[in-house]
């Protein structure tokens, strides 16, 4: 017997889930974009950030952090594209890149909240 004779859906049905599948690169790029998520200071920046424009200063005071600390998540964050950034003169303001974050963000928070 191969492993395949207990599948309750049959080879067609198989093929078709099968062929469904998003690419190795984007499930990797996927999997990549989910582990940005697995550290709560990069998640607490972007709910600061979900409907504000803010500075590095602005963040860290609102997170209780030092801007280095934000600095360096936020570099995380840009690299991913969760967060863009536009300069001012001196001063860079961050922002959710756009609104499919804001909708990973909602979906993210309305899951764990439902117990």
């Amino acid at each position: 017997m191969n492993e395949h004779e207990y599948l309750a859906v049959s080879a067609a049905e198989a093929a078709h889930i099968r062929s469904k599948e998003p690419s190795s690169r984007s499930i990797r790029d996927l999997s990549d974009l989910f582990s940005v998520f697995a550290d709560t200071t990069r998640i607490r920046i972007m709910y600061a950030l979900y409907a504000n424009e803010l500075c590095v200063g602005d963040i860290a005071a609102i997170l209780n952090l030092s801007q280095s600390a934000i600095s360096h998540q936020l570099r995380i964050l840009k690299d991913a594209r969760l967060v863009a950034s536009r300069r001012e003169g001196k001063t860079v303001f961050y922002a959710l890149d756009d609104d499919h974050v804001r909708a990973i963000l909602a979906t993210g928070i309305e899951h764990v909240e439902e117990r």
